[in-house]
């Protein structure tokens, strides 16, 4: 007589435990921050002037995001609202790397991408408060932060969606010949959408002068890049036979130094490369996420590296500025995001005649009613 005995069977498992660093299930980190660069500012070609502008508006975009979650909480307004901090290295250090006329397109962790190109934290504030004084005019708020004026292409709600817009940039600068780059950042939980693949393959084929960076902040909604995408995300390159690196996200002055060599090197040759850039969120993924994929002290950690802070400390170290120009930088940046509070409170909403403008290039396009 056969055993009736049913054989204990091993538990099925899909999604790795741990991160794939380490295997043991514990809640960590999945990416280990490169070396940022031992360069001091002038063998980089930036003045102190440059420097301390960059501390500027670094710290504009961290009392921008701060001001602006505490709106949020108030109720002043609602939707999504993710947050830049932590990030800030990465758009100050691309914003002087590439020339101003360079193109920049995100997706929707934006805020600190539109106020290093030109959008006024008057502008930005009142976009989150869906105001019509805002930078798409109300109608697009945190997620569609843009400025075409100076080459911002904005964020972009889709995950993945700015993805292909930014190789059609690069196609478009190709065509007209104009020399300039393009820069398409993104997440790191959009590097395993299909569009990434398409994109980054006519883009080699095509020899497209754009440059694919992911952000990568360890998480992407709230799940560890190793649980979620095989090997580490700078080899999609390898697929596709393009140019690429790792980059220190937590320096300003790694991000600087690295963006620009790239960006001469796609300009010149007409080539795209694709740059992970390391770094770290200290918020959430939006202001619904209770962050329970990670713990206290690895926050604590990274807020020990804070690019700002890094910042300030270079600043005071090499006598650049002293304690009391720092104060005055930060009460004035505190000023103006307050100004640029009062400015949201108390402008317009849209008219509803606005609902159907700015939808079509053309001022004329034929409604169907």
């Amino acid at each position: 007589m056969a055993d009736k005995k049913k054989e204990k069977k091993e538990e099925v498992q899909f999604t790795p435990s741990g991160t794939g660093i380490r295997t043991n299930g514990q809640v960590v980190r999945s990416t280990e921050l490169p070396s940022p660069t031992r360069k001091k500012h002038k063998s980089l070609g930036l003045t102190e002037e440059d420097v301390v502008d960059m501390f500027e508006l670094m710290y504009l975009q961290r009392r921008f995001e701060e001001r602006a979650m505490q709106m949020y909480q108030k109720g002043k307004f609602g939707g999504f609202l993710h947050l830049y901090m932590g990030q800030e290295a990465i758009s100050t250090g691309t914003a002087y790397a590439l020339n101003e006329d360079d193109d920049i397109i995100t997706a929707y962790r934006d805020h600190g991408w539109g106020l290093v190109r030109g959008v006024s934290p008057k502008a930005g504030m009142a976009e989150l408060y869906g105001k019509v004084t805002g930078c798409s005019k109300g109608k697009g708020g945190s997620m569609h932060f843009a400025n075409v004026e100076d080459h911002f292409w904005g964020g972009h709600g889709i995950v993945g969606g700015s993805i292909p817009l930014g190789g059609g940039i690069a196609l478009a600068n190709k065509y007209k010949q104009n020399g300039r780059v393009t820069a398409s950042f993104l997440g790191d939980g959009a590097v395993d959408q299909g569009v990434l693949h398409e994109t980054m393959n006519m883009s080699q084929n095509w020899s497209l002068p754009c440059i694919f960076a992911v952000e990568n902040n360890g998480y992407a909604m709230g799940t560890a890049v190793h649980r979620h995408s095989v090997g580490e995300l700078v080899d999609r390159a390898k697929g596709f036979d393009m140019k690429s690196a790792v980059i220190n996200g937590m320096d300003v002055f790694t991000v600087y130094e690295k963006m620009k060599e790239v960006a001469e090197d796609v300009r010149e040759h007409s080539n795209p490369w694709f740059l992970e850039i390391r770094t770290y969120r200290y918020r959430g993924h939006s202001m619904s996420d209770p962050m329970k994929y990670r713990t206290k002290d690895e926050l604590k950690e990274y807020e020990e590296l804070d690019p700002i802070e890094r910042l300030k400390g270079y600043l005071l170290d090499n006598d650049i500025i002293d304690e009391d120009n720092i104060e005055d930088i930060q009460e004035s940046v505190e000023d103006t995001v307050m100004e640029a509070i009062d400015f949201a409170e108390e402008s317009d909403f849209p008219d509803k005649s606005h609902l159907y403008k700015d939808v079509f290039v053309e001022d004329d396009y034929p409604f169907h009613t």
